[in-house]
């Protein structure tokens, strides 16, 4: 239980007093200390969606169980909810704008309405603003409030119902059982 310790530590120190320094330190908490790894090898399943405390448990996740472990994480350490997005993207896999791409898991940090999103990932160490990962392009956003057209404020449907996001909807689930 090392990395759950480590994990409980961190957020009750509030890992900083600005959003920009939390969001910073989440970043590098997980990417320091997960493993990136298919969910087929850890799960023993094509695509599952890790609770963060799954994820500090087995020590290893795909780029969904780390998105989800720093969306849940800046929540404990005061990030407002409604700030954070999860998005979907289709990642170039090389320097050219031709490179092939693969799907892709990002969280979106939305300091204000008009601002340009920060990007956490999991594949980039530092926090970035969305304008300088032209790698990433966008399909849709979501969190626990709504659905959202690419990385706008555009919201296309609620997050919840209709088995829209079953996956999401799964992990919210598990997540509250687990005190989240």
């Amino acid at each position: 239980m090392p990395r759950y310790l480590a994990w409980k530590d961190f957020v009750v120190s509030g890992a900083g007093a600005t959003d920009l320094e939390r969001l910073k330190k989440v970043n590098d908490f997980f990417n320091r200390t997960i493993t990136f790894g298919d969910d087929s090898t850890i799960w023993g399943q094509l695509d599952y969606w890790a609770t963060p405390l799954e994820t500090l448990g087995k020590g290893a996740g795909d780029c969904e169980d780390f998105v989800i472990a720093k969306y849940y994480t800046l929540q404990l350490v005061g990030v407002p909810a409604e700030k954070l997005r999860l998005v979907y993207v289709h990642a170039r896999t090389g320097a050219s704008s031709v490179a092939p791409t693969q799907a892709h898991m990002v969280l979106a940090y939305y300091g204000a309405s008009d601002d340009e999103p920060l990007v956490l990932d999991n594949l980039v160490g530092d926090v970035r603003l969305a304008s300088r990962r032209p790698d990433l392009s966008p399909v849709f956003s979501f969190n626990a409030q709504g659905i959202f057209a690419g990385a706008s404020n555009k919201e296309i449907a609620p997050a919840v119902g209709a088995g829209r996001l079953s996956r999401w909807e799964d992990l919210l689930k598990r997540a509250r059982a687990e005190g989240f």
